[in-house]
């Protein structure tokens, strides 16, 4: 009988939600590192450990494709196809069917709860853990039967960048996508929060926000603030652009003056203005009266 040669694999998965650089490097570390054919990226439907994905297990799977382009990467949609969380050691059999799996990477903040793992027991007698370090991770590894322990201190995980918007951690090829995703998973309060948060903290004034969700007007919300002089005007609002671009915000038009700037983020305008101005033209009254014909 002629033996099939199975390609000996590493098993990468997690969530990537969204995947990001460090990921990336630890693709290319373990195609350095390990006696492998092939290394695969298997994005889960649902984390066991979770009760709800941040963003659809179908764009994960297209940034994972997007972004781990090496011929000896494959990204898999086994356990998206299933549709449920699936355990590790049913996606480890499903894959010896056409190869054998040698290998599967954690991260070094996964090893205090491997235990707890289905199948734990039969994981440590079939494969071989490969722990990838992170910065603040100590490791007790008294209870792995083998293991390889690859440094990596790159402190940024998927939840910096979802909670933190640290988006410079994302490959460029998918940046703009990851920013509309977080964008759209903002609420509208939520955006609110972080211009009054960026306006707060770089010395605005008597900042105002005006719920407009039932009035007969262009926005949904609108931000006054006084800044201290014509140059600060200017400030304010290149630190809302800098600030908010990255997480997601779209400046859809703008008019600049030394003593105005007016921002139109399309259901929120921001007007910042020195104090003058804002008293001459009285917008906080013409919006109070909006907001008292439709109560």
């Amino acid at each position: 009988m002629v033996k099939i040669h199975k390609p000996t694999v590493a098993i990468f998965g997690g969530s990537f939600d969204p995947p990001h650089k460090a990921h990336q490097n630890i693709v290319k570390l373990a195609l350095q590192k390990l006696d492998i054919e092939y290394l695969l990226v298997v994005p889960t439907y649902l984390n066991p450990f979770k009760d709800r994905w941040h963003t659809p297990p179908q764009k994960r799977l297209e940034w994972c494709k997007t972004i781990f382009s090496d011929t000896k990467v494959l990204v898999d949609d086994y356990e998206i196809k299933e549709q449920k969380s699936v355990p590790t050691y049913q996606s480890i059999n499903h894959f010896n069917q056409k190869y054998s799996v040698r290998y599967l990477i954690i991260g070094s903040d996964n090893v205090a709860k491997l235990t707890k793992w289905y199948n734990f027991r039969w994981l440590n007698e079939h494969i071989i853990w490969v722990i990838f370090t992170r910065d603040g991770h100590s490791i007790d590894t008294t209870h792995l039967r083998e293991y390889i322990i690859i440094p990596m201190d790159i402190p940024i995980s998927s939840t910096d960048i979802r909670d933190k918007h640290i988006v410079d951690m994302v490959d460029d090829s998918i940046k703009s996508s990851v920013i509309k995703t977080l964008r759209n998973k903002m609420t509208l309060d939520e955006r609110i929060n972080n211009i009054v948060k960026v306006l707060d903290d770089k010395k605005a004034e008597d900042i105002e926000v005006f719920n407009l969700d039932d009035a007969d007007y262009i926005a949904s919300r609108v931000v006054i603030a006084n800044s201290l002089n014509s140059k600060h005007t200017l400030a304010l609002y290149d630190s809302l652009k800098d600030e908010l671009k990255p997480k997601g915000e779209q400046f859809l038009h703008s008019d600049i003056s030394d003593d105005w700037a007016v921002a139109d983020l399309g259901d929120i305008l921001v007007h910042i203005m020195i104090p003058e101005y804002r008293q001459r033209y009285s917008l906080e009254e013409f919006l109070n009266e909006l907001v008292s014909k439709k109560a």
